[in-house]
């Protein structure tokens, strides 16, 4: 990769112009959830450290091109000085007269927070001349937001090819993290795929199974893929029209040496509820006026198995209806499992997703993951194989 990072920059005495995610929760004007704004504390600090003075440039929800005071990012303010440890000051546009005083009045040891990026319509359109208006502001800039770097905006992209450009630390964990899962892994390597619908994950499987050895699938797509092998599943989540589509992807799975897993028992319900009468059956005998909630406990076995024999896990959505117990019970099982080889240091394990990360979380097994990545649809395009333009712009 050709992306530097803080540490190849010269940083003493200069503005570095920071792209942050810190689209954050908020509640009548109160942050409910301040992790984006912690992920981004290291790069702040080792740029005030380095002597730098940072200036942060961020979206806030979708104000398509106005102002809107709710969607304002000063609400943020006294979160972000509790996080930084160090006075934040706020200026009311990202661009124009009031930005380039506020920027040249930065004192060192202080940071600058700008208004809104999507006020200005153009931000989305990758404008080159509002990111031109940015680049007035610093001497450096400086991508940490992962998580919006498959978007090209003038923050985003225009703005990287305009300064001498780096990764911030997040960044650089985000990319380090899934170079090492796809992009030069140790193999064996396992992808999990769960989730309800193949349709929305296409590009995603046509990708990993060219680059790993296991593919294991669960959730409503491997009803999919059971359909695909013939098998009845009676109510169960599951795109029956996509069953050809799946066919395909089991063959081309073969030529590429790719072994997909599949449950082999499952878990059954008359009902998508909390503690529901349930029972264990072979995926073959799924009676027809029941659905299927999750895999069995030979399945975990078998994803147990796969799991000893790789170096490299990456994951993406849960194994079945992890919001119910007791149909959490294979994605638990399957991530502690993860969790106690990494832990062991046989398992390099990267993992992303919405709802992965809630999976994750809710098992215990993500503080034991080498990497968990809260970017959504980034992590998703970065599996696919797609480029990243916030990324590539930085690759130069």
């Amino acid at each position: 990769m050709g992306w530097k990072s803080l540490d190849d920059m010269e940083l003493g005495g200069k503005r570095v112009l920071v792209r942050v995610d810190i689209n954050v929760p908020v509640a009548d004007g109160v942050v409910t959830d301040d992790t984006r704004i912690r992920r981004i504390v290291p790069t702040v600090r080792d740029i005030l450290g380095a002597g730098g003075r940072p200036i942060l440039l961020a979206h806030f929800g979708r104000p398509g091109g106005r102002h809107v005071p709710e969607m304002s990012l000063k609400q943020l303010v006294p979160t972000l000085e509790a996080a930084f440890g160090v006075p934040v000051r706020f200026a009311d546009d990202c661009v124009g007269h009031e930005a380039e005083t506020a920027a040249a009045a930065l004192a060192g040891g202080e940071v600058l927070l700008l208004e809104n990026t999507r006020f200005h319509a153009e931000e989305t359109k990758n404008s080159v001349p509002l990111a031109e208006g940015m680049a007035k502001l610093g001497d450096i800039y400086c991508n940490d937001a992962f998580s919006a770097a498959h978007r090209a905006h003038s923050s985003t992209e225009a703005l990287a090819r305009l300064l001498p450009a780096c990764a911030g630390r997040l960044m650089q964990q985000e990319l380090s993290a899934l170079e090492a899962a796809l992009g030069t892994p140790k193999r064996p390597v396992t992808a999990v795929v769960g989730g309800a619908k193949v349709s929305t994950k296409l590009d995603l499987l046509g990708n990993l199974i060219e680059k790993v050895d296991y593919l294991v699938i669960g959730g409503g797509m491997a009803n999919t893929f059971l359909v695909a092998k013939g098998l009845d599943v009676g109510k169960s989540l599951a795109e029956r029209a996509m069953s050809d589509t799946a066919a395909g992807i089991m063959r081309k799975a073969e030529a590429a040496g790719c072994t997909i897993v599949l449950p082999s028992d499952i878990v059954v319900a008359g009902a998508f509820k909390a503690n529901a009468p349930h029972q264990v059956l072979p995926a073959d005998q799924c009676p027809s006026d029941a659905m299927i909630l999750d895999a069995g406990p030979e399945s975990v076995t078998a994803i147990s198995e796969v799991l000893d024999r790789s170096q490299t896990l990456i994951w993406n959505g849960p194994l079945g209806a992890f919001e119910l117990t007791p149909f959490d019970a294979a994605t638990n099982a399957a991530a502690l499992k993860a969790a106690t080889l990494t832990r062991a240091g046989k398992l390099t394990s990267v993992a992303g997703g919405g709802d992965t990360v809630a999976a994750l979380n809710a098992s215990g097994a993500a503080k034991d993951f080498t990497y968990i990545s809260t970017a959504g649809g980034a992590f998703l395009e970065w599996m696919e194989g797609k480029t990243l333009p916030g990324v590539a712009a930085l690759d130069q």
